[in-house]
């Protein structure tokens, strides 16, 4: 059981005092310590809750974008890293009730969506909405173009010259199954393979990609 002072001073930083604080215990349980009592039932939904208010965020902020433009902000805004630099700054790994060794990045990327959803039922959807745009509001002003994701950079690169399309090869797995690792490598003709870990295989693509587009020396929002 989390301390109560350290719930308080987490409810502080989230803006919200839980009347059932049950669920923000529930938030904070990772699988390994307590499968029936974790997080992620509520992860499911405070992804859908993030993306219901990020994407009205985007909208109103950017009336002249198109849905394209649009979709490119939302992506980088609720991708995994976000959430997980997010969660840093709200000092979470602190909080996580989980077993030992086992937080990492993809951890508190999910926490940080399980504790929106804790929000969402215990204050309603005004509550949610309010810690969502006060979270999220600096991190949209910050970028003034809409980034690009670098696998579609990369592809587009790739596309435009005569080297073929990127390959992507899972090459290990480690890990177990609530926090495994996985290792990808994307292939290019012409360069030299290039690695990246990550705690998805998606994440792990991703980041593979923005290495060899820094290696090809290519900005990816350009």
């Amino acid at each position: 059981m989390a301390v109560a002072s350290d719930l308080e001073a987490l409810e502080r930083l989230l803006g919200h005092d839980f009347a059932k604080r049950v669920l923000l215990e529930r938030a904070l349980t990772h699988a390994s310590l307590d499968p029936a009592q974790s997080y992620e039932r509520l992860e499911f939904l405070g992804d859908r809750v993030l993306g219901l208010v990020v994407a009205q965020m985007l909208l109103d902020r950017f009336p002249e974008e198109n849905e394209g433009q649009i979709s490119r902000r939302f992506a980088a805004l609720v991708n995994a890293g976000s959430l997980s630099q997010i969660g840093a700054a709200l000092g979470l790994a602190h909080h996580i009730r989980a077993g030992a060794g086992v937080t990492n990045e993809a951890i508190v990327a999910d926490v940080v969506e399980a504790l929106i959803a804790a929000i969402y039922r215990d204050g309603g959807f005004a509550a949610a909405e309010q810690f969502v745009r006060r979270i999220w509001a600096p991190r949209i002003e910050t970028v003034s173009r809409p980034p690009r994701d670098p696998k579609t950079a990369l592809q587009e690169w790739a596309q435009a010259g005569t080297h073929g399309l990127p390959s992507y090869h899972d090459t290990s797995r480690e890990g177990p199954d609530h926090a495994p690792s996985f290792t990808v490598e994307v292939r290019i003709e012409g360069f030299e393979p290039v690695q990246a870990v990550g705690a998805s295989k998606r994440a792990a693509e991703r980041d593979a990609a923005a290495i060899m587009l820094r290696m090809l020396g290519i900005d990816p929002d350009e």
